[in-house]
């Protein structure tokens, strides 16, 4: 008995036309330098993070209502707590696969934001931002501002006492904003700090409206990308108007599907290997108690540590009191992404260079960008460290005023010397090496083991597939 299915596939072809459609997918080129797989790996823990998110939902109780624990962990027992907290502990101890799922969906959030920011560096120094792709810079800044918030609502939706410290200082940091610093804090806290509304209106952002718009956001930056084609390395035969690399099907297929299943597997064997978060170790969590070496997770780590080394500075304009935790909590992070933004638009400003580009920059070949990422790079890892200035005093035995105030010194002097030397290796480096569009075009002749012979590249590469863009 025949089976209907190519009558049907025809039945559907004469009506959408989707062969063509078909066709032309499968034979796009995708480039195989290894750089182009990791927003790849980042869109890979983000269906990770669905996968396990959903799980958690059927079992996570949204809600600051207090409750009595009677679990079965037995140093909490008889304590009073929140139903979210209580229903953390549960999905840790109580229930099947709980805690493999809380875990594996935790190191998810940390390698997706992860993931993100190398991508973003890799585009950065490349270039890869330039006309034509500005307004998929734009998106991509945007989705990782995304990623920051929901990673935060999340990390706070289990009521410990560890979240509830970051809560406290975000709290601190919304009412810091002039003006309508109070009614932002009211929208997002449902009331003055701790409100019975916060947990149940950061339980809707998280599992719904910061999802939908990541969803909606990373599906623009592909069809973005899928319009636009991507970019690739200066090389022999590679110009603006071509793509080299491996065809979608089957090669790229392949690899893709191959890359899901380990960052799948790796991500799984850290929650089932790596202990992270443990909330029953923190305990609930009281307005009136602070717990000591407090650090969020580490993508708000810059945040905190800017907050720490920010001196006690008020100022006074127009009438309104401008408090401290604005500086470092909003006007930072203000200009960081306003500079991201900008980027794209300010760079052209300087180098006069508005046409479209398909190749990519080395990074030794423009050396001021290049300089001026690495100083942006040293500039936020030395606040991630300060954001642990109190453990590092105490590791080193040295006075938490004397670790703060070198901080404080070298984020204003370290970036200046990554800058200057960064620039000078690039120059050095671009004056000692040929660029690889000016290498010989051509190719070698091999024999095979069976005797017959083939085309190979100049440095012994199998020729790789090439389409035009």
């Amino acid at each position: 008995m025949k089976l209907p299915a190519p009558k049907v596939a025809r039945w559907i072809d004469d009506r959408l036309g989707a062969s063509q459609f078909a066709r032309t997918a499968l034979n796009k080129i995708f480039p195989d330098h290894w750089s182009f797989m990791v927003g790849e790996i980042a869109m890979y823990a983000f269906a990770v993070l669905v996968l396990t998110g959903i799980y958690l939902t059927f079992f996570f109780e949204a809600s600051t209502r207090e409750v009595v624990y009677n679990g079965v962990y037995a140093p909490l027992r008889g304590q009073t707590m929140s139903a979210a907290y209580r229903s953390g502990l549960d999905l840790s101890f109580q229930v099947r696969a709980g805690l493999v799922m809380r875990q594996v969906h935790h190191w998810a959030a940390l390698v997706f934001i992860g993931a993100i920011i190398v991508h973003l560096c890799r585009v950065f120094f490349t270039g890869a931002f330039r006309r034509p792709r500005e307004i998929n810079w734009i998106v991509g800044v945007t989705l990782l501002l995304l990623a920051i918030a929901n990673g935060f609502f999340g990390y706070s939706l289990l009521d410990d006492l560890l979240s509830g410290t970051g809560l406290r200082v975000a709290y601190s940091i919304a009412l810091s904003i002039p003006i309508g610093g109070e009614w932002l804090a009211f929208l997002f806290f449902g009331g003055e700090f701790p409100a019975s509304a916060t947990i149940p209106r950061f339980f809707v952002l998280h599992v719904m409206i910061l999802p939908a718009l990541i969803i909606g956001l990373l599906s623009a930056h592909l069809a973005i990308l899928w319009h636009q084609k991507h970019t690739q390395f200066p090389g022999p035969g590679r110009t603006e108007r071509n793509i080299e690399g491996s065809r979608l099907w089957p090669t790229y297929a392949i690899k893709s599907v191959g890359l899901f299943l380990l960052v799948a597997a790796v991500l799984t064997a850290l929650g089932g290997l790596a202990q992270i978060n443990p909330i029953w170790l923190y305990g609930p969590f009281k307005p009136a108690t602070v717990s000591a070496g407090s650090q969020p997770d580490w993508y708000v780590g810059w945040l905190d540590g800017a907050l720490r080394l920010m001196p006690p500075w008020e100022i006074r304009a127009f009438g309104h009191t401008v408090p401290n935790p604005f500086f470092p909590g909003v006007l930072l992070p203000g200009l960081t992404f306003g500079g991201l933004y900008a980027w794209p638009f300010l760079e052209p400003r300087f180098t006069k260079d508005r046409g479209p580009h398909n190749l990519l920059n080395r990074p030794r070949d423009v050396p001021v960008r290049t300089a001026i990422g690495a100083a942006a790079l040293a500039f936020y890892t030395l606040l991630f460290l300060a954001g642990g200035n109190d453990i590092l005093a105490v590791q080193f035995h040295v006075a938490p005023e004397s670790i703060t105030n070198t901080f404080r010194v070298l984020v204003i002097v370290l970036p200046v010397i990554v800058f200057r030397v960064t620039r000078k290796l690039c120059r050095d480096l671009r004056r000692g090496d040929s660029h690889p569009m000016q290498r010989p075009v051509g190719s070698r002749v091999r024999r095979t083991a069976t005797g017959g012979y083939d085309e190979v590249d100049p440095d012994g590469q199998a020729p790789a597939v090439r389409d035009r863009a």
